[in-house]
């Protein structure tokens, strides 16, 4: 079964998506790192990749491409990235769309833990990568990407351990 986990920075995605193929045994791609490392290699921050994105659209273009190609290619993988469940969506591949959620106060506490980070800094970069983001989906696919009406579950990661969200998961795919 295809399921993507989509949601903000700092949501669990990553963390989700690595424990979820552990106990399924089936493949998982984070596309974040591909664009994490995109960034690395051009000796910029996460930010400045977002803005250089804002003007052109062959980076995120490249990146869902290559989902949709991993997509249409394997029936069992998991992909995280924030577009995955649309792209999938509008090709009419099946899969379970899942979003995770937070609030901001723990998603900044957890980027800053993560990227060791001031929380004023988590919060200044993490506000600016979504605006960007946000304005480049909505620009180069016409997805409002606070639209959640794609996803077959939306789950809060706010007071859920890992495993809880990957059981919750488990049980929603039992049911497809």
């Amino acid at each position: 079964m295809r399921i993507t986990i989509s949601g903000p920075p700092g949501s669990g995605k990553t963390t989700v998506c690595s424990l979820l193929s552990e106990r399924l045994q089936i493949e998982s791609i984070v596309f974040g790192r591909m664009f994490r490392e995109l960034a690395k290699e051009k000796g910029i921050s996460l930010s400045e990749l977002g803005a250089l994105a804002e003007n052109d659209p062959s980076i995120d273009i490249s990146i869902d491409d290559h989902i949709l190609e991993i997509a249409k290619g394997k029936e069992d993988v998991i992909l995280e990235s924030r577009l995955s469940a649309y792209m999938l969506y509008r090709n009419g591949i099946p899969a379970l769309k899942v979003y995770l959620d937070a609030t901001p106060e723990t998603r900044i506490e957890r980027i800053s833990a993560r990227d060791g980070e001031s929380p004023e800094d988590a919060y200044k970069n993490t506000m600016e990568r979504h605006a960007s983001e946000a304005k480049r989906y909505m620009k180069y696919y016409g997805i409002n990407a606070d639209d959640k009406s794609v996803y077959d579950i939306v789950i809060d990661t706010d007071s859920r351990t890992p495993d809880e969200i990957v059981d919750i998961i488990i049980k929603e795919m039992k049911k497809c």
